[in-house]
């Protein structure tokens, strides 16, 4: 679950989330809604601004997760944020033995370590 001190940054066309400011020393790491940091630490306008300027596109990139129990990361494609607690991805690696493609995982938010893009 996304912790409370990280407040929310919204679109202002439609208030759609476009991540977290999360608090660090005397700066703002601005994170994407399933918690990954995208910079910092900034300036809390410098946070915001770096929000507003990537907006959602991250979503459509691919990402490796990892998994419990595996060594190496799965390539994925993200489907569905849900902030403040989950989100879904789809296996998008043709080479990784024992999870069939298209297998949807469901991962707690905020990710901490567990995605990073590909």
């Amino acid at each position: 679950m996304i912790p409370g001190h990280w407040r929310g940054h919204h679109r202002d066309e439609d208030g759609e989330v476009l991540g977290y400011l999360r608090p660090e020393g005397e700066g703002h790491v601005p994170v994407t809604p399933f918690g990954h940091a995208l910079e910092g630490p900034l300036s809390e306008d410098e946070a915001r601004a770096a929000l507003d300027s990537r907006g959602l596109t991250y979503l459509a990139d691919p990402w490796m997760l990892t998994l419990p129990g595996r060594e190496d990361p799965v390539q994925v494609r993200i489907l569905e944020v849900s902030p403040p607690c989950r989100m879904r991805v789809a296996n998008a690696d043709y080479g990784y033995d024992g999870v069939d493609i298209g297998h949807v995982f469901e991962v707690d938010v905020p990710v901490g370590g567990r995605i990073r893009p590909a």
